[in-house]
């Protein structure tokens, strides 16, 4: 029998052999395991994690979950998930739009790839039916006009397609998997993974229809929760003038690394690169995902100078501050031009800003010669030369071979003090949010298992005045004290991972949605009778799961740490107020509170408590006191 929600089948992928089967999941491992982001580290756990990134015996999973192309509201997310060839931990990397939903419709709530096919290659799933299709065509191609190009040779305008760029092909360290002409599952370098197994891209069509347990009841909420969504300030704001919107506020906090992380106050540049800005110059049109009530993507239109002729999709928050604060740029047509660079070539933005920046900083500090950057003069705020350079890293060419390994290996090449000057976590390139003007996501950029990230929990909205009754927090945290921080991350992070389990945008928890909601979303779909305590065991798990395999790849507490640009040089202009948060506090509390011991090792009881115990192989149980 079919659970709600699910088509109860995963597609298995031999590349080497170019083979398939499809088999069934059991409800036990859903119930468990949910989705998404929870169920592909269950069935990547045994997986030889040991081996190198690119080797043939590192298999990648892309998962949905039981919301996913349903009606609910932002369930259009899917989730990759691998060993990171940029930080050799756990890699998972998300995005939206509508290829997950067509999977679904196509048959299949995974696809697991295994192997490396002998020349390029793209799968073409139509509707339960699977082909291995010869992609030598496409090779170079950036990942627009293989889009095009599928459906134009495949014949169906409706296909949805996944697919790499230059970037992936050549095995770029920050290479993006790309869908619908710029949503991008873009960190930690997953891209290369699919270029180191021959595969070009992923097409799916499909005509199937998702059952739920209890339609009734999910359409009635479904109709409750777009109202919720798209009427809330947070839902409007995101609407109007999408998640760059958030530019000056974010400022205002001391929020927004200027410089390099280096410098406070930047306050003409930053209304220059605003989504106020971009609403009054460039912006064209929006654009939605899969059931989404607000349409935060941007549709931007470059009619004048240097870039003009460019239309496409427009930069969001991060990559506005990535390329323009953390740079110096204030010309947001040349960070429209650079994010529409990097959606071709397959790169993600985040840690593409953040080699441009280290790079400007190199060699304003005399690291770097000109000579040693094939003739480029990368100085603050010189956009003609950060779109040279991020066209060199998407096709390794020149000095863009080596800054395509990622800001910590170019670093550590350079030398000469550049690691410092490298802001990063395990190696993946922090987001855009500073550690300095909210005390708790300093902690979650250090203990999320994929190294620095915001999505996994983006814990600074209890602390901009979001409140999250529900979870326990009544009440705005203060941004500049410790006090309840640890516990807040460690269930903000739970919950986080449910989301990402279900599989849904956390802009719908950002514009109201409530642990409430997916609970009862979860059981109108499925028919479980699920409880709260339940579901945030369910990300409890997936989170201690992932501690597990970073410990076998031999990270641990060492690893748990932010740069130290980040807490010893407090900003002593700006929203920050000069603080610097104690992490290392914050740190041993929250070990105690996930049961950890010192050295962050999840202890047998909660494993126990979780169920993992009895699954776990001996390659994990030998990690444990």
């Amino acid at each position: 029998m079919v659970i709600g929600g699910y088509t109860g089948k995963i597609l298995i992928i031999d590349l080497s052999h170019s083979l398939y089967q499809i088999d069934i999941i059991d409800e036990a491992t859903l119930r468990k395991y949910l989705g998404g982001s929870s169920l592909a580290v269950k069935l990547l756990a045994e997986m030889k994690w040991e081996n190198d990134p690119f080797d043939s015996a590192i298999d990648m999973v892309i998962t949905t979950g039981p919301i996913t192309g349903t009606s609910a509201p932002c369930s259009g997310r899917y989730v990759v998930a691998t060993k990171s060839p940029l930080t050799g931990t756990w890699g998972e990397a998300h995005a939206s739009g509508f290829w997950g939903p067509e999977l679904k419709y196509a048959g299949f709530d995974v696809i697991y790839i295994k192997g490396k096919a002998e020349k390029p290659t793209y799968l073409w799933i139509n509707d339960g039916k699977v082909e291995f299709k010869d992609a030598t065509h496409l090779l170079g191609r950036d990942t627009f006009e293989t889009e095009e190009m599928l459906r134009e040779e495949l014949g169906d305008t409706k296909i949805r397609v996944l697919c790499i760029g230059p970037a992936g092909e050549k095995l770029s360290r920050i290479a993006a998997i790309m869908n619908d002409h710029g949503r991008t599952a873009a960190r930690g370098g997953l891209g290369a993974v699919m270029g180191s197994k021959n595969l070009k891209a992923i097409a799916v069509r499909g005509y199937g229809k998702l059952t739920l347990a209890q339609t009734d009841n999910f359409n009635e909420l479904r109709k409750s929760l777009f109202r919720l969504i798209a009427g809330s300030p947070a839902g409007i704001s995101l609407k109007t003038h999408g998640t760059d919107g958030g530019m000056e506020a974010f400022y205002s906090m001391g929020d927004v690394p200027i410089k390099n992380w280096s410098q406070g106050v930047w306050e003409e540049g930053i209304k220059k690169i605003s989504g106020q800005a971009m609403t009054d110059t460039i912006l064209v049109g929006r654009s939605t995902c899969w059931a989404c009530p607000i349409g935060c993507g941007r549709i931007v239109e470059v009619k004048e100078g240097e870039y003009a002729g460019l239309k496409g999709k427009g930069p969001e928050y991060e990559t506005a501050a990535a390329f323009g604060a953390l740079c110096l740029n204030d010309n947001l047509p040349s960070i429209a031009k650079l994010n529409d660079l990097c959606n071709r070539l397959g790169l993600d933005t985040i840690s593409t800003g953040s080699i441009v920046a280290m790079v400007i900083e190199c060699y304003e500090n005399g690291l770097l010669s000109s000579q040693d950057l094939d003739g480029l003069e990368l100085s603050w705020g010189n956009h003609r030369s950060m779109v040279k350079l991020v066209e060199k890293i998407g096709r390794r060419e020149g000095i863009g071979d080596l800054l395509a390994e990622g800001s910590l290996i170019a670093a550590k090449h350079f030398g000469k003090g550049a690691e410092e000057i490298a802001i990063q976590v395990k190696g993946l390139e922090l987001p855009m949010h500073d550690p300095r003007a909210f005390s708790s996501i300093g902690l979650s950029y250090i203990t999320v298992a994929r190294g620095g990230c915001h999505i996994a929990a983006p814990t600074y909205w209890l602390e901009r005045g979001f409140t999250f009754p529900d979870l326990g927090f009544p009440e705005p945290l203060d941004r500049f004290s410790s006090e309840n921080k640890a516990k807040w991350v460690k269930v903000f992070q739970d919950f986080c991972e449910v989301i990402e389990s279900m599989v849904i945008c956390k802009f719908a928890v950002y514009s109201g949605l409530r642990s409430h909601d997916v609970v009862k979303l979860i059981t109108y779909a499925t028919g479980w009778d699920i409880d709260l305590e339940e579901i945030l065991k369910i990300g409890e798990r997936s989170i201690n799961l992932k501690r597990l395999i970073n410990l076998r790849l031999g990270f641990s507490r060492k690893d748990d740490i932010l740069p130290k640009r980040l807490t010893v040089l407090p900003l002593k202009e700006g929203g920050t107020d000069g603080f610097i948060p104690d992490v290392d506090s914050l740190l041993q509390e929250y070990y105690f509170l996930r049961h950890w011991d010192v050295h962050g090792v999840p202890t047998k009881d909660k494993l126990d408590e979780l169920g993992l115990l009895s699954e776990i192989s001996e390659k994990y149980s030998a990690l444990l006191i």
